[in-house]
């Protein structure tokens, strides 16, 4: 038992030391309108379904910024919606493109639909990791 404590107490600061964050600062905001929305995977088979974390700003002719912090080290992806009405949900037209503002980490864009978790992800080791997402309107 003592040498499982030791273990352990031996860990924890290499654990804590290891901790990332991720800066996302969108740009190229349509109008002061609505909420953005960011929302982070760690994932493929969760990626744009169900977020480990995500952030709410008011929406700003400014750039706004989120931060993630005290990520554990690995792979993540970032995705970004300009809810100019609020409801919490990507509006799109009777075809499927969207009528509102998104990005996707490394600005990446996908042929007929979004991009794959591994075209947008970062990888996250103990520094910040910076991503300036520029929004797209269709």
């Amino acid at each position: 038992m003592k040498n499982l404590l030791s273990i352990v107490l031996l860990w924890l600061p290499v654990m804590a030391w290891s901790q990332g964050s991720i800066e996302v600062k969108v740009t190229d905001i349509r109008e002061a309108k609505g909420d953005i929305r960011v929302g982070l995977f760690n994932n493929e088979g969760t990626f744009l379904k169900t977020a480990i974390e995500g952030k709410v700003v008011k929406a700003s002719k400014e750039d706004v910024t989120v931060v993630f912090e005290d990520l554990p080290a690995g792979d993540y992806a970032v995705s970004v919606l300009h809810d100019e009405n609020g409801n919490g949900e990507m509006d799109s037209n009777v075809v499927g493109i969207p009528k509102e503002g998104f990005a996707f980490g490394n600005n990446a864009m996908g042929t007929f639909g979004p991009p794959s978790f591994e075209k947008a992800k970062v990888v996250v080791k103990k520094e910040r990791v910076r991503q300036e997402l520029k929004l797209k309107y269709m």
